[in-house]
């Protein structure tokens, strides 16, 4: 019977135990070793595409309120400040998701926990289009946003995972697309749907297809690395040799990774030897404290920004500048194709960049754009669209990197948990800018809204300048 690695205890005088909990070491160390010598292939592919998929409809359904919302401002009569509540519904769900989930994913582990997550987001996102009121409309959405919230942490887990060090941020950046795809694939289709078929059916797209990729998740292969700290030697191996044997191209044949364990990794692996069963308060630890501080501040300062200028942009257009529903539907979309082009560009230039000068530029090149736009351009519709779109496809490629580098940061026993508490800022602050937008928009005006965004910009470029470098990097190196 396999001993998860993490609860290894070595005591005195206990010897048959120190010999067979050094094996295990060993056998572990191997089974690593043998994941970073499989070039990325069509395995991770396939994984990438499922888990992806999942993804989309999560972007997706997070901003399909944004687009629903001009028509209920008139349909409901809602004033901002309802406005704000609806949208920060959402988010709070997605802080109780986030929590409960990347709790969840350490103990069932990462495949059955991300089904369970797309399974509800779906479920509730149907229910959404049969709901008649506002009070009924912000329950529904509380409850879709737990499945969101959960969602999108545990597949980054798992994705991150799968990856070795090697060219670890194209791959999962890409993966990472799929996000602001589905979030323009929200922007256009919600531009199409709503004036010509009622808000209602804009909820039924990003329901039902949702569906069907739970189905997909649930047969996918387990994390071979959270099986590996779970002691489940057997079943990781047996998912490690379909994995090379996917591919012809291997860095090393098998034989040769078996007698040639990555010195490294063996004396990161000899850390554990003393560890306990990971925890959420080993997240407060002298080594893990300052980096989860530090991430947490990243995940506030770039989502109170990004998620503030997106999900109330359809409705300024439409309340503040007066222009029809289609057309304030368009201009918003705009934003979300900029931010597509700008992740594409993240996915091929982040191994060379490097993580953290990366989050720096962006950070300051949308505070830049955002204090231009307060001072001197918030006058019109157009400039909004111009200077507002480009900060935040600028800053939307800081918001998926930190869904690379979070998991980076943390080891396996912790990586789940460490990456849901860490996203459940983002929720909290993704919860208090639409509230805080309407409040700022109703008593200073719309200038001060995105002055409000430059300053917050500003804050996370300092923040940044304090993250641990991890491109390239293993993670069991980064994380021990």
């Amino acid at each position: 019977m396999n001993t998860p690695l993490t609860a290894y205890s070595v005591g005195v005088g206990q010897s048959e135990s120190a010999t067979r909990t050094t094996s295990e070491q060993m056998r572990a160390a191997n089974l690593l070793f043998r994941i970073e010598n499989v070039p990325f292939c069509r395995w991770h592919t396939k994984a990438r595409i499922v888990m992806g998929s999942a993804t989309l409809f999560d972007a997706f359904d997070a901003l399909s309120l944004a687009f629903v919302l001009p028509v209920l401002v008139g349909l409901w009569h809602l004033s901002p400040g309802q406005i704000g509540v609806l949208i920060a519904a959402g988010y709070l769900g997605q802080v109780v998701g986030a929590l409960v989930f990347g709790w969840l994913a350490e103990r069932i582990g990462r495949v059955p926990s991300a089904t369970v997550t797309v399974g509800v987001m779906s479920a509730m996102s149907i229910v959404c289009a049969f709901t008649g009121s506002f009070h009924m409309l912000f329950l529904m959405r509380f409850l879709q946003g737990i499945g969101v919230g959960g969602e999108v942490p545990v597949a980054a887990t798992y994705i991150n995972e799968l990856s070795q060090a090697h060219g670890r941020g194209r791959f999962f950046i890409l993966y990472e697309l799929i996000f602001p795809l589905g979030l323009l694939a929200a922007a256009q289709l919600g531009a199409f749907i709503v004036p010509r078929f009622g808000w209602e059916y804009m909820f039924l797209v990003g329901g039902i297809p949702g569906i069907i990729v739970a189905f997909l998740i649930a047969r996918l292969p387990e994390s071979p690395r959270w099986l590996i700290s779970k002691g489940r030697f057997d079943k990781a191996e047996e998912i490690i040799e379909r994995l090379e044997a996917s591919t012809p191209k291997r860095s090393l044949d098998t034989q040769t990774q078996k007698a040639e364990v990555d010195e490294r990794v063996v004396s990161l692996l000899n850390g554990l030897q003393s560890k306990q069963k990971g925890s959420w308060k080993e997240l407060f630890s002298p080594f893990y404290g300052g980096r989860t501080i530090i991430v947490w501040l990243l995940w506030a300062t770039s989502y109170f920004v990004a998620n503030g200028i997106n999900n109330w942009l359809p409705s300024l257009y439409k309340t503040v500048y007066h222009l029809p529903l289609q057309e304030s539907l368009h201009m918003a979309s705009i934003s979300n194709v900029l931010s597509t082009c700008g992740v594409l560009a993240c996915a091929l230039l982040i191994d060379r960049v490097g993580r953290r000068r990366w989050a720096m530029a962006c950070f300051i090149i949308s505070g830049i754009l955002l204090a231009a736009l307060g001072i001197h351009g918030a006058g019109s519709a157009w400039s909004v669209m111009f200077l507002g779109s480009s900060a935040y496809a600028v800053l939307a490629t800081t918001t998926v990197l930190l869904y690379l580098y979070t998991p980076e940061i943390y080891p396996t026993r912790m990586r789940a948990i460490g990456t849901g508490l860490a996203t459940s800022w983002l929720r909290a602050a993704s919860a208090a800018a639409p509230a805080i937008v309407g409040v700022v928009l109703t008593g200073k005006g719309i200038a001060a809204v995105f002055i409000l965004f430059a300053v917050v910009s500003a804050v996370g470029f300092f923040v940044a300048s304090r993250m641990v470098e991890t491109t390239n990097r293993a993670l069991e190196e980064i994380s021990p």
